[in-house]
């Protein structure tokens, strides 16, 4: 199962926090006196697992409702202990992923030259499958993603809940607007350095390269991050995580780790073909002058379309059987939103990183760049980065050989 758009980014580093920290400590330090002993106090235990990127923190009468759902976020953090477990375990399969984590995070740091830092140095289980559920959504005949506007977040392409319920109560909603609705299932999130990110259970048992791919990407957030541009972001992390992957597995030397994740990059870039293919047919559609009536025609027979065209290719390679789920329920628009965010500028990213000959310091100093740019400019560059990319068959497998040369990205 391919594992991207399912994390999410806190957005901020702003005074928010700790203008409200004395008195987050102080609730913390509250609910976990109460009864409930080692497992939160007065909280419930949805409640202590909430995502940094659920946090509404709003303006008006909902500045406590902002503080709970802070104090929900800190304890799934292991704050004060309070869903903390160290590595002291009888589980020899966990102990030896935690050892590997270590692993990967000092790979990260002097290898990739991504942020040295407390984040993932502990344990946390959730006793759940998922930290968050996030919600996308778009208009019934569009594809461009609804938006959510905060403070502190700026204006991202979703909106996530740390109680399941919550997210499927927002797409209710939605839906009866007329709005195309899709719920992630978010194992992992990243606050950008702020805290030190802890490893969680709803990750931590997933394939080694897969896990690699996640500490990867996270920490690449950490290390920049532009607000209110979630397909920069997110693209951009896509590309380290990728580069960073390849040279983590060059470093360990398993020929079937390196035979698993090629498989893997066949796979996504067959499913993300198809999912392009679809997305450029419903575009058009959109586009067109055609009646609403006549568009929503249209729309279904796309999705047919885009459904045997995934029977087809999946006769070609048995690897896309793990995307059966994802095309057999509902397809909609913000499904193929949710997918763009994470790829759209994939390619754009990929080829910066090329004219740096792989350098991953100097691929750095190009997104900063970019990132300090108003946003028209900066999507003007990519533009042109993308047509290169598209215009250059080989140019991803020239960039993967550079990548694995042991000093690549220092």
């Amino acid at each position: 199962m391919d594992r991207r758009w399912r994390s999410a980014a806190w957005p901020s580093r702003s005074g928010f926090l700790r203008k409200y920290r004395d008195e987050v400590m102080s609730r913390l330090e509250r609910d976990s006196s109460g009864g409930n002993s080692g497992k939160g106090g007065n909280m419930e235990a949805g409640d202590r697992c909430a995502s940094l990127h659920a946090l509404r923190v709003s303006t008006g009468g909902e500045g406590k409702g902002s503080v709970r759902r802070l104090i929900g976020w800190m304890t799934c953090l292991g704050v004060s202990g309070l869903v903390l477990w160290l590595i002291e375990t009888d589980d020899a399969g966990l102990k030896i992923r935690l050892r590997r984590i270590a692993e990967m995070r000092a790979f990260a740091s002097r290898e990739l030259g991504l942020p040295s830092n407390g984040s993932y140095t502990r344990y946390t289980d959730l006793g759940r499958p998922f930290v968050s559920w996030t919600v996308f959504a778009t208009p019934e005949l569009s594809l461009a993603a609804r938006r959510w506007c905060f403070p502190i977040a700026g204006c991202v392409g979703y909106r996530g809940y740390f109680r399941e319920t919550q997210a499927q109560d927002e797409a209710l909603r939605l839906q009866a607007d007329g709005d195309d609705v899709y719920i992630g299932h978010i194992p992992a999130y990243s606050t950008l350095g702020y805290f030190d990110d802890p490893i969680l259970s709803s990750f931590v048992r997933w394939p080694e390269t897969d896990v690699a791919r996640l500490i990867f990407h996270e920490r690449a957030h950490q290390h920049f991050y532009v607000p209110g541009d979630t397909v920069f972001n997110e693209s951009y992390a896509v590309t380290v995580e990728s580069a960073g992957l390849e040279r983590w597995l060059a470093h360990e030397h398993k020929p079937e780790l390196w035979n698993q994740f090629e498989r893997s990059e066949r796979t996504r870039a067959e499913f993300d073909a198809l999912v392009r293919e679809s997305h450029a047919h419903l575009a058009a559609i959109y586009a067109s002058s055609a009646s609403a009536a006549e568009k929503r025609r249209r729309k279904v027979a796309a999705f047919s379309d885009s459904r045997r065209a995934y029977t087809l290719a999946t006769s070609g390679d048995p690897g896309l059987a793990s995307y059966q789920q994802w095309f057999s329920q509902h397809l909609n628009n913000a499904k193929l939103a949710a997918v763009a965010f994470y790829t759209d500028r994939v390619p754009a990213f990929r080829a910066i990183l090329h004219e740096e000959n792989g350098n991953l310091l100097g691929f750095y100093a190009r997104v900063r760049q970019l990132g300090s740019m108003p946003k028209a400019q900066r999507d003007r560059i990519l533009d042109r980065y993308q047509a290169l990319d598209s215009a250059s068959p080989s140019l991803r497998q020239a960039s993967s050989r550079t990548a694995k040369l042991p000093d690549a990205g220092r």
